[in-house]
């Protein structure tokens, strides 16, 4: 609970893994592209997953100084070839590694979600707050339509959520106080570091981020506002400065 007095709302800022883009289904359907004629009985599902259970180690290894910075291509190539060791692929050509890597760039959006930010941009700033780099921020954005006013996150901050600077620095850039701003995602644990920066928190329902019920059906922590998906916390929101004082 804040003790100050809330101040309207002026920017949303958006986990992308999960929240906005289909990170499993993407990746695997490149798996079964690429590596499934190669190992036939591998399962591109459980492979997806291998990989993105590599994520959080590698980020841990920039964020308490073991490493200095690095973007996500260059941790999910190394984090490719852990994976493949592990189920046995070996020779694989560099071609095939890069676009494996490359399709993280090459994910689709939940059905949801370009018209719903569409329809948020008419009354608020938006913004990705991922832990993708730039030019992986801006290759989904350009998939999908996403209407950024800007892109902010770990390049910027120059590492990975849930840090601190992460969180400060994309409300700083945007020239804002924390509780003018809302962060959007679909993992807990992204939102409750986010509110303890002092941002406003919304969580997104993703049932099937992580695999067919598998993502998280409601927050785990205390958020501001809970939505079914992106297009019903539009809904909510636009409903809401539609009846404020003051509001067209």
């Amino acid at each position: 609970m804040r003790d100050d007095p809330p101040l309207a709302t002026k920017a949303l800022v958006f986990d992308v893994f999960g929240t906005l883009v289909d990170w499993r289904g993407g990746v695997a359907r490149a798996v079964e592209r690429h590596v499934s004629p190669i190992v036939p009985a591998l399962d591109p599902g459980a492979f997806a997953d291998a990989w993105r259970g590599q994520y959080q180690p590698a980020m841990a290894a920039v964020r308490d100084g073991r490493r200095p910075w690095t973007n996500l291509d260059v941790l999910h190539a190394e984090n490719l070839m852990h994976v493949l060791s592990e189920y046995g692929v070996r020779d694989i050509p560099e071609d095939t590694r890069t676009a494996l890597v490359r399709a993280w760039h090459e994910l689709d959006a939940w059905p949801d979600v370009a018209s719903a930010l569409s329809r948020l941009r008419s009354r608020y700033l938006l913004a990705p707050l991922s832990n993708g780099h730039i030019a992986l921020s801006i290759s989904l954005a350009r998939r999908n339509g996403f209407p950024w006013d800007a892109v902010l996150g770990a390049e910027l901050a120059r590492d990975y959520k849930p840090s601190v600077a992460v969180y400060e620095g994309g409300v700083a850039a945007l020239g804002l106080e924390p509780r003018e701003v809302l962060m959007v995602a679909c993992h807990s644990d992204d939102l409750a570091a986010a509110a303890a920066c002092g941002l406003g928190t919304v969580h997104i329902a993703r049932p099937n981020e992580k695999g067919p019920g598998l993502g998280e059906t409601k927050p785990s922590i205390a958020v501001d506002h809970a939505a079914r998906d992106l297009a019903d916390l539009a809904d909510m929101l636009l409903e809401d400065t539609r009846h404020a004082p003051g509001t067209r």
